[in-house]
């Protein structure tokens, strides 16, 4: 089934162009920011660039599903960062999507940063589209732009950002490259909601 809004998108990005993309945890009261996103998009780089060292990994209560926690400071604050398991959609088929969706619903984070790869932004938006439409506080990460630069793809960050009207970033996870630039834009997410009341 395609998705009206995906055509409106399909100018953003140009495959022809250039781009230049710029265990012992006390997590206990935090805010916390979970990780979502498909398998092999980035995200344990990306759970690693942000909590280092100190991980707790254990299986979600009731399954055998691994799930890692660990935390990270954003603008003078720390939050509990959770690695949620690969998901392709809010309506979960797999054991590893139903703990990702609950994780999602019952914890209910201040941010969801959702993690995608950059060379397939088509195929991977229609879950940033259910995240947006569940009334979650998204954050989209273009991760693995080295690559999509690589394969002559550009995306116009500001103008996705605008239409999905959420923080668009973008990264490359395995150098480190963004992350400095997706904390502020976590920190400021986080500002704006807590003077709406949102949090």
């Amino acid at each position: 089934m395609e998705m009206p809004f995906l055509k409106k998108l399909t100018n953003i990005f140009n495959r022809n162009a250039s781009c230049h993309a710029g265990s012992n945890v006390t997590i206990q009261g935090l805010k916390k920011l979970a990780i979502v996103g498909s398998p092999n998009v980035g995200k344990s780089a990306m759970f690693n660039n942000l909590t280092g060292a100190y991980v707790a990994v254990s299986n979600y209560p009731g399954t055998t599903v691994e799930v890692s926690r660990g935390k990270t400071r954003i603008e003078k604050e720390e939050f509990e960062v959770i690695d949620t398991p690969g998901m392709y959609s809010l309506f979960p088929i797999t054991e590893e999507e139903r703990v990702a969706r609950s994780i999602l619903l019952k914890e209910k984070p201040e941010v969801v940063l959702h993690i995608i790869d950059a060379k397939n932004l088509e195929r991977m938006l229609p879950l940033t589209l259910q995240l947006i439409e569940a009334g979650l506080p998204v954050i989209l990460d273009l991760n693995i732009m080295d690559e999509a630069e690589r394969a002559g793809i550009k995306i116009d960050v500001k103008r996705l950002e605008e239409e999905l009207g959420v923080p668009v970033v973008a990264t490359i996870s395995t150098t480190g490259e963004g992350i400095d630039t997706l904390k502020k834009r976590v920190g400021e997410f986080v500002k704006v909601r807590s003077k709406k009341g949102q949090i």
